[in-house]
């Protein structure tokens, strides 16, 4: 599956240029490795993406951090590890365990150098990888994508249901955008 800098615009529109003429390259080839090979998976995978990166805006979060500091949850258990392991890329990594599992799945050294999630290239693989592994009530996020269950996978990809109507928006778009009928 092809996914051009013109389909992202379309389920984007205010998006930064730069950043989806810098992702769309490695779209396709990492979806195929995660088997996000129908228009409606990829409805919903760019429909988490555009929000969880303001609409393709930025690769890093806009907060400091600091709200994330001493969340043991997220594995961040030193002092500055908040701010360090923030949210980065077109899911928003967060938190030194997941820099740190992510990183080793990926042999990209996250955890040392956690400005690499933000890169373009990494930020898709890293989104296209926690896609691949992360579960919700035993289903994978491809079932819940076919079962067209936006808030399942919501609740997997941001741990609640933060931005769901932001979501719920991108997703009509990018279906619109890739011809899924529903």
């Amino acid at each position: 599956m092809t996914i051009s800098i013109k389909l992202l615009l379309a389920i984007a529109p205010g998006a930064k240029r730069s950043i989806v003429e810098a992702i769309a390259p490695h779209m396709g080839p990492a979806f195929e490795s995660a088997a996000i090979v129908t228009p409606q998976r990829a409805a919903h995978f760019l429909a988490q993406a555009a929000h969880e990166c303001d609409g393709f805006k930025t690769l890093t979060e806009y907060a400091s951090g600091r709200a994330y500091e001493g969340r043991a949850d997220l594995g961040n258990t030193e002092k500055g590890d908040g701010v360090r392991f923030k949210g980065r890329g077109i899911f928003q990594l967060t938190g030194r365990a997941n820099y740190r599992r992510i990183g080793a799945a990926l042999g990209l050294p996250l955890e040392q150098t956690p400005e690499l999630a933000a890169d373009p290239k990494n930020s898709v693989h890293i989104a296209v990888h926690y896609w691949a592994t992360k579960k919700r009530a035993g289903l994978s996020l491809n079932a819940l994508a076919d079962a067209d269950d936006v808030v399942a996978i919501t609740r997997a990809i941001n741990g609640g249901l933060n931005g769901l109507e932001s979501r719920r928006s991108y997703l009509a778009r990018a279906k619109v955008a890739l011809g899924v009928r529903t």
